[in-house]
């Protein structure tokens, strides 16, 4: 008998990506680490910078041991880590108050440094420049390009503020996003009303508030939405219109500013404002049970993809039931909220979404973590089928798990990475060099995945590297941003030992010099400069190279 063996290798092929899909794209780990004290640190957020590596955001109370290198202050501090592309600290900076201190977001800004917000608990003292206005308070702090700190902010009313969200503007200026139980702010003593308080009463036991700074950390507005009940906010940015996009949490009926009816327990609420915080459209998404909205982001099509959590059947406006307990679930709207797609992931017991991000081919980055299930053996589970991955036995253990679908939200490969600890996966992204990081939390000891750990409860940090990828090329110097104002970071492309930047005007006169001595990132001040076109030269044991940068 004669076989079609072309044909035959077509179909194996073929039922390979229909029942192991992420057989054919497995991602090796390229190094693991651990970041923290001897006591806990707890990671709420991390983004990639332009050299390569990356930022790590989140709070410690561990005092000055492990790889920390500050004292504890208080309880809970702000704790910022800038990391090289393998992972090796380049610096570090911690602030906090006497009590408790939550970063929960961080931004690069415009002028080439850093914007850190969360929630203070502190009166002034330590690093907090103001007493505390309630319970907790937002409290922003603006970096500069070398990480010195240029001003901060105390923002809040007299109950409870939660700031989980910022977001650099347009302009220049920070869009924050939270939640607020507090009323309108009154006048003291002497009719003066704060001008960081809040505008508007609250709807229920906690509403979105969203503010406008500009550039100097001085209020334009703020913006209260909410309905009778409990309505969290959970993610913003600015839209292509310059308008902002909000999601949430809520489980208010139809009352406040919510026009549409809940569903089940809570809901995803998702709420578009124009430019000045007005409301545009509103969309409320959920079945019969518990829908969490962890994060949404506006997408190249100018549509938004959504992505939570939900234990919610085939009802109302879920079209898919959740297979087993908690799973993933991610829904595309078009530009004015229309569902275009929705689609649920099934991995364990509890799957918890906590990141997503779009890729440039129009793909999506999905991160979150996993629970195990009792019983469920050697063979977890993707999409409801059993993989070829090693798994523990132990009901209640979360794993990291990474997922990438394409623009259809059909699933191209899934990672799950863990130890014999819960690892609390919250953000997942693609680096300059085409690997993808998760960052998060693990109380793990060393075991699995897992070969280094300080304390307690640690920031850890795990590197994939995309096994169909092929690096990209680097340039071999580049200038963020260009145009500057105040700062230009001058990023090397290449490893080297000592070195010069040399600042020069267009006409060749020399302005500074800087010497260097292994940094990947140089930060070179321009504030005292005139406009114009300067010539930045980067000479090293290596090579000499220039890029031209243009002061605003």
């Amino acid at each position: 008998m004669t076989h079609n063996y072309s044909l035959t290798t077509t179909v194996v092929k073929a039922m390979a990506l229909l029942f192991f899909p992420s057989l054919l794209f497995g991602q090796d780990i390229l190094w693991e680490r651990s970041y923290g004290g001897k006591h806990a640190e707890y990671l709420y957020d991390a983004i990639p910078t332009p050299d390569y590596g990356f930022i790590l955001a989140g709070s410690s109370i561990s005092d000055k041991n492990g790889n920390k290198t500050d004292i504890n202050k208080g309880d809970l501090d702000y704790w910022i880590w800038k990391m090289d592309e393998r992972g090796t600290p380049e610096w570090q900076k911690s602030y906090g108050g006497s009590q408790m201190d939550i970063l929960h977001s961080v931004t690069i800004t415009a002028d080439g440094g850093f914007i850190l917000a969360g929630e203070s608990y502190s009166n002034k003292g330590f690093d907090k420049k103001e007493d505390s206005k309630g319970l907790s308070d937002f409290w922003v702090i603006k970096l500069d390009a070398k990480g010195n700190e240029m001003w901060q902010r105390t923002i809040g009313g007299t109950g409870q503020e939660k700031l989980l969200r910022i977001a650099q503007t347009k302009e220049g200026g920070y869009i924050l996003g939270g939640s607020s139980s507090s009323s309108k702010s009154q006048a003291d003593a002497k009719g003066i009303v704060d001008p960081f308080g809040k505008s508007e009463d609250a709807w229920g036991s906690l509403d979105y508030w969203v503010i406008k700074l500009n550039k100097d950390g001085e209020k334009q507005w703020d913006k209260t939405l909410g309905g009778k009940y409990y309505d969290e906010l959970k993610s913003i940015e600015q839209t292509t219109d310059g308008g902002y996009i909000l999601g949430g949490y809520s489980n208010s009926p139809v009352s406040g500013d919510k026009t549409e009816s809940n569903s089940g327990l809570g809901d995803y609420w998702v709420v578009q404002l124009n430019p000045d915080g007005e409301v545009l459209w509103q969309r409320t998404l959920g079945g019969d049970k518990d829908d969490n909205l962890a994060v949404l982001t506006q997408t190249k099509d100018h549509g938004f993809i959504l992505g939570g959590s939900s234990n919610s059947g085939a009802t109302d406006s879920k079209t898919k039931s959740s297979r087993n307990g908690t799973d993933f679930w991610v829904v595309k709207l078009d530009n004015i909220g229309n569902v275009l797609w929705q689609e649920t992931y099934d991995y364990g017991k509890f799957d918890a979404l906590t990141s997503i991000v779009e890729n440039p081919d129009g793909s999506y980055l999905i991160g979150g973590y996993a629970q195990s299930e009792k019983g469920a053996g050697d063979a977890p589970k993707v999409l409801g089928k059993a993989i070829a991955k090693p798994s523990k036995n132990q009901e209640g253990i979360s794993d990291y798990l990474a997922l990438k679908i394409n623009a259809k939200g059909e699933e191209v490969w899934t990672q799950t990475v863990g130890s014999n600890g819960d690892e609390v996966l919250k953000k997942l992204f693609e680096t300059r060099d085409g690997g993808y990081i998760l960052a998060g939390t693990s109380s793990g000891t060393i075991s699995r995945d897992k070969n280094s750990m300080k304390g307690g409860s640690d920031f850890w940090i795990v590197k994939l590297k995309d096994k169909e990828k092929k690096e990209k090329e680097r340039q071999l110097i580049e200038a963020f941003p260009n145009p500057a104002v105040s700062y230009s970071n001058i990023v090397v492309g290449y490893e080297y030992k000592e070195g010069f930047v040399t600042v020069f005007d267009i006409n060749g006169r020399l302005i500074q010099t800087i010497q260097i001595a292994g940094e990947r990132t140089v930060p070179v001040g321009l504030s005292g400069l005139s406009q114009g076109v300067y010539i930045i030269e980067v000479k090293t044991d290596v090579s000499k190279d220039s890029v031209k940068v243009i002061k605003k």
